[in-house]
């Protein structure tokens, strides 16, 4: 068994932003399929799409930048809690 006693901030980081701009996108197709829906049953197809694509980018921006900084505190708070009870164990082959 290998222990995992510190792990990069940047790298956690990095890597829950892409997670969330993922995440941001399914929203974001979601989210306009159902405004696009929405501008089909009242006849009004102009704002419901205006309001789909900002809906969308912003989905992709808030979650992408949330994940960023839940990573980075996360990763964070592990290194101070593995260095006091010991890292995560993992069994490499």
């Amino acid at each position: 068994m290998q222990q995992i006693s510190r792990i990069g901030v940047l790298s956690v980081a990095k890597l829950y932003a892409v997670i969330g701009v993922v995440m941001g996108v399914i929203m974001g197709v979601l989210v306009g399929l159902i405004s696009l829906l929405t501008g089909l049953v009242t006849g009004d197809l102009i704002s419901p799409i205006i309001g789909a694509i900002i809906a969308a980018i912003m989905l992709v921006l808030i979650y992408g930048i949330g994940g960023f900084i839940s990573g980075a505190i996360g990763a964070f708070i592990y290194n101070i809690v593995a260095g006091i009870v010991g890292g995560v164990e993992i069994e490499l082959k």
